[in-house]
């Protein structure tokens, strides 16, 4: 064979070693060939004996014939971006070297389409998808857009769903949120500086190009990115999700911060056959692990890990082994497997007196919201019988609207009619709609600009002879039928809602070990002003001053804990949890992606949501109906009457009742205040010309509605006081004290205001906790009804912190991402694992939940007195009314 003078070296080489060497060929673009892993890499196969590398130079690789290319007996050669692949293929069929990265696959790698069938064919778990391949002619693709789901070839995508471009070098991947959580999208890209994506309000797909649509996972936040050496070996890291908040998290030097997780057998079987399937030896691919499954979503082909000595050793010793058997067998090289680390259960014993935090258990009722309202409209008009038939409402005789569109077709009617009964005229007489309540019907509906978020409903009532009177006269049965038309709003999440959820969160991190230090490192924390991001490199000179609750992120950072978010299916609470997690794990941005990821709804087995039972239903009803007598009768109360209202001694209730006295009395006098409000408010309107607008964008019109129909129903027309009412009053009362402050505080109702709160606030005091039960037994007969599901949920979360099978158990719940200890660096005590749950609820189970804790027998009676620390929580929950 002839050598350029290019290659004597070879030559020398060959002569010096008499051909015991190994030549191992580099062919890849100079970013790759001269990176930082790679330098290592090829670094520790110079180590062997009988290997020597060569890197092919970039000028050879795109100018050269390959006969010119250098020779060598293996080939490590991989594709990026402006690779000749084909002349690699034809070099390696020129010179049959042993390739370690099959060279044809690679076509296949850059095809997401191809990516997915492989992995299919193969029997890897992958996100549930479809291809929309617009280079198809157009009768072939079928492909429709709703306003919460999008239909593939006749699959249907609710949202959140991911819609990816087919090809695998367009890192342009969007996912779009569902309306219910705020809707818009966030668009992934390739890194750029410290962000990884970017949220936008557009909640349209795009509509050119080839796509590939699939369901969003929700994996609490975190992408494991897994990095296989062959079929045997895998490393695993994880990283925060660039969907969270699009904030990529570097350390000191730069990089993104990432740490090895470890994977579980099952996970190993998967990198094996994604390793196999591709034929690429050096492979890097995603999974996503959620609900207990772990499917892999992209395969990159050959990467390497950044940044781990042990991975660089690993990975070349096995490498160098590799190729030593395969070519070198005249050697009789000894092989051995680089150790691997099966799951261990890294939860270290505590010896002696030390505490060591292993769980923790937060049931969190939602933040601040505005009240619940609803208001009644009868309508005939012909446009609203054709929106109930054409929403099958003649089935059922009535029909719910919560989605936009339908939405939309209500405000589309209402804004019709109003401008047919401004225009006057014939037309005017069809509609027998009163304009006054359309008006309101219209502002609702267009609040906020835009329908998202659980917090506007319509339900449409078929009423086949109009709307009942309270009279019987003979003429009504020749009326003709009408809807009902019902709107219910409010409810939601206020601003300030929001803020105490992300505060609450805040406060909460400063809980857990090594919370409380505001000095870390020696600096005083107002010296150094650091971004609360640099949280995963721990700098000896106070890299995170002034950052409160560094204990827990360092420890959610570096995957020792183990989170887990549940929240109710109402709008309000699932928005308290999104909030919360982003005080609590520092986030930045919108709440949509957030909540998306991160929170999980807990609907299905009644886990945080009122599904009633009927023993628990009877006593309710039984309760309510004797509270509400007792609290109808018009005297004083004797000392009887408060044993019978407070047979548990619960001192905020004996300070409420000794404030009422006589209970008939003060709901005369609420009623009283109530009706001088409602005199007041359309005063003040005129006065601030109509002008003022109320917090969160109400309106006078609405408040005088809102009091308006209070006062109607707390004294309706049997002339006795509806007690049910008083949390109604008190939750509006309270929202106007505190929202409405600068507005009515220089007004003279500000003054009934106040006088109003304070009454209503001490029946209240009473009514509401003893609407769950007033002596003992009724109060657990309750209280089981509503919490069961939830105290059996949190008995296995703290069950689980004692028992040995640890990892047996580990599978039934959802996945847990685990820092793996041989790995990690710069991490003190790599095995402490800490579980947090948090659950997010509304005040129904917050005061079931007390009961239970408080009556239930959780200390027995005699050691009550003794447990100081069991009395002071008892006290705390006597003297504190909500």
């Amino acid at each position: 064979m002839e050598f350029s003078s290019e290659n004597t070296w070879m030559d020398l080489e060959q002569e010096e070693t008499e051909g015991k060497q190994v030549i191992v060929g580099v062919c890849a673009m100079e970013k790759k060939t001269l990176s930082k892993p790679m330098k290592e890499i090829l670094t520790r196969l110079e180590e062997f004996e009988y290997i020597k590398t060569c890197i092919f130079t970039e000028k050879v690789i795109l100018e050269e014939p390959v006969e010119k290319w250098p020779l060598c007996d293996c080939l490590i050669s991989f594709h990026s971006k402006g690779f000749p692949l084909e002349k690699s293929i034809t070099y390696a069929n020129l010179r049959k070297p042993l390739v370690i990265n099959n060279l044809e696959s690679q076509f296949a790698i850059q095809d997401r389409r191809e990516v997915y069938r492989i992995l299919s064919t193969a029997g890897i778990d992958l996100p549930r998808h479809a291809v929309l391949d617009r280079d198809l002619p157009p009768e072939e693709t079928n492909f429709e857009e709703q306003d919460d789901s999008v239909v593939v070839n006749g699959v249907v995508f609710n949202k959140p769903f991911v819609e990816k471009p087919v090809d695998a070098e367009d890192h342009n991947i969007i996912i779009y949120y569902p309306a219910s959580a705020g809707g818009g999208s966030q668009r992934l890209f390739r890194k750029i500086g410290s962000r990884s994506s970017v949220y936008s309000p557009e909640s349209n797909v795009r509509r050119a190009g080839s796509f590939i649509y699939e369901d969003f996972m929700a994996t609490d936040g975190t992408d494991v990115k897994v990095y296989t050496v062959g079929p045997d070996y895998a490393h695993a890291e994880a990283r925060k999700s660039p969907a969270l908040d699009g904030k990529v998290e570097r350390n000191s030097e730069g990089k993104e911060v990432r740490y090895p997780v470890i994977l579980s057998n099952k996970e190993k079987l998967i990198a094996r056959k994604v390793c196999m399937a591709f034929n690429q030896t050096v492979c890097g691919f995603d999974l996503l692990r959620a609900n207990g499954r772990s499917c892999v979503c992209d395969v990159n082909g050959f990467s390497f890990v950044k940044n781990s000595r042990k991975y660089y050793d690993d990975c070349s010793n096995i490498l160098g082994n590799m190729i030593l058997r395969e070519l070198a067998p005249t050697l009789h090289i000894p092989w051995t497997i680089p150790f691997q680390l099966d799951d261990p259960p890294i939860v270290p014993t505590t010896v002696g007196k030390m505490m060591e935090l292993r769980c923790v258990v937060a049931v969190v009722r939602h933040g601040d919201r505005t009240p619940k309202q609803k208001m009644k409209l009868e309508v005939k008009h012909p446009m609203f019988f054709d929106l109930f038939k054409r929403m099958n409402g003649y089935k059922v005789n009535h029909v719910k609207l919560k989605k936009p569109k339908h939405l939309q077709e209500v405000l589309d009617i209402a804004r019709f009619l109003i401008t047919e009964i401004e225009k006057g005229g014939s037309s005017n007489e069809v509609i027998e709609e009163k304009k006054s309540k359309l008006d309101q019907v219209r502002y609702i509906l267009e609040m906020y600009g835009h329908f998202s978020g659980i917090n506007r409903k319509v339900q449409l009532k078929y009423q086949p002879k109009g709307r009942p009177k309270s009279t019987s006269s003979e003429e009504e049965a020749l009326k003709e039928p009408s809807l009902l038309l019902v709107l219910k709003w409010g409810g939601e999440l206020t601003p300030t809602g929001r803020v105490q959820a992300e505060e609450l969160g805040k406060v909460f991190r400063c809980m857990y070990p090594g919370g409380q230090d505001l000095l870390i490192g020696g600096v005083p924390a107002h010296e150094t002003q650091v971004d609360r991001y640099t949280r995963a490199a721990s700098l000896p000179n106070g890299e995170y001053a002034g950052t409160q609750g560094l204990g827990l992120l360092r420890l959610h950072s570096t995957y020792r804990h183990d989170l887990k978010i549940y929240a109710s299916d109402e709008g309000r609470v699932q928005m308290t949890a999104a909030a919360f997690a982003k005080g609590l794990l520092a986030l930045e941005g919108e709440l949509t992606p957030i909540l998306v990821q991160m929170v999980k709804s807990a609907n299905t087995n009644g886990l945080l949501d009122n599904d009633c039972d009927s023993s628990k239903y009877q006593t309710l009803t039984r309760v309510k109906a004797k509270l509400h007598e007792m609290l109808q009768r018009d005297h004083e109360f004797s000392q009887e009457d408060e044993e019978l209202l407070n047979p548990c001694n619960k001192i905020s209730i004996a300070k409420a009742l000794r404030f009422i006295r006589n209970p008939v009395k003060c709901c005369g006098y609420v009623y009283d205040l109530i009706q001088e409000l409602n005199v007041l408010i359309p005063q003040i309107q005129e006065e601030n010309g109509g002008k003022q607008v109320l917090y969160h964008a109400e309106t006078w019109d609405l408040m005088a509605r809102r009091w308006g129909k209070l006062e109607k129903d707390f004294l309706p027309k049997t002339g006795v006081y509806d007690i049910s009412k008083i949390p109604d009053i008190y939750d509006c009362i309270k929202y106007d004290v505190e929202h409405n402050r600068s507005v009515l505080e220089n007004t003279d109702a500000w003054k009934v205001v106040v006088e109003l709160y304070t009454n209503v606030q001490n029946l209240a005091d009473v009514v509401i906790p003893q609407e769950y039960g007033m002596t003992r037994a009724e109060k657990l007969t309750i209280a089981q009804g509503i919490c069961t599901p939830l105290l059996k949920k949190i008995k296995a979360d703290l069950q689980r912190n004692i028992e040995d099978g640890e990892e047996k158990c580990e599978e039934e719940e959802d996945t847990v991402h685990r820092l793996n200890p041989r790995y990690s660096s710069g991490v003190s005590s790599p095995g402490r694992h800490v579980r947090t749950r948090l659950y997010f609820t509304s005040e129904s189970h917050i005061h079931s939940l007390l009961t239970v804790l408080t009556h239930g027998g959780l200390v027995d009676i005699e050691m009550q007195g003794q447990d100081e620390q069991w009395r002071r929580a008892l006290e705390y929950v006597s003297l504190v009314s909500e």
